[in-house]
């Protein structure tokens, strides 16, 4: 039985889109189909322009598609992957959700399994809070929250955060910990839950 997982990101330079392609990595290796996904960029042209790198990533992923609301009702689970602003998730990420009010009512959110990912520029720059954010919303959605926990030893190497993965980002903009492995391997444990929550609904 094939698994349908949306991951759905927001990224400004890139890190956000990373860890949603090795989550996708990771799913297609379980056999899942895969939709890799952005939200929709809140941010002016000039903001954008002002950034180099900023710019050069919108410009790299032009072509990734955008999410809709038909996306969600599609897939059987999700993965969201958000950048930390303030100990928050990003405002990107904020308003997209806050459009999902419609599929929450009519209950076409409820028993998707979910989790979520996160970058910030230290450690303790309120990666465990963005995560913890993102599933806020998933409690009311009715979703399965699969967090990753301490159920595999990959991810102490990655830096041992069982609410999702989460990277720290230097000055120049590059990974601090080696994160691909606790990606791929949420990814698969997100897969295998909404595989067991679907054979369990037939």
């Amino acid at each position: 039985m094939s698994v349908k997982l949306a991951v759905i990101y927001y990224s400004s330079t890139g890190t956000n889109y990373q860890l949603a392609k090795w989550a996708e990595e990771g799913a297609k290796e379980l056999g899942a189909e895969v939709r890799v996904l952005k939200v929709p960029e809140l941010a002016p042209q000039e903001a954008i322009d002002s950034n180099p790198a900023w710019k050069a990533h919108v410009e790299a992923t032009k072509d990734v598609p955008t999410v809709t609301l038909d996306d969600l009702e599609w897939a059987d689970a999700y993965i969201f992957s958000v950048p930390t602003r303030f100990g928050n998730m990003a405002a990107q990420m904020r308003q997209f959700l806050d459009t999902t009010g419609g599929l929450w009512f009519h209950g076409k959110l409820a028993n998707k399994a979910v989790s979520g990912m996160t970058s910030a520029q230290n450690p303790h720059g309120g990666q465990e809070a963005t995560i913890l954010s993102l599933y806020t919303n998933m409690y009311h959605w009715g979703a399965i929250v699969v967090a990753p926990g301490y159920t595999d030893p990959v991810l102490f190497g990655a830096g041992g955060n069982p609410y999702g993965t989460s990277v720290s980002v230097d000055q120049e903009g590059k990974m601090v910990e080696d994160v691909k492995e606790a990606a791929k391997y949420q990814a698969k444990r997100t897969v295998t839950v909404a595989k067991w929550i679907k054979e369990g609904n037939k």
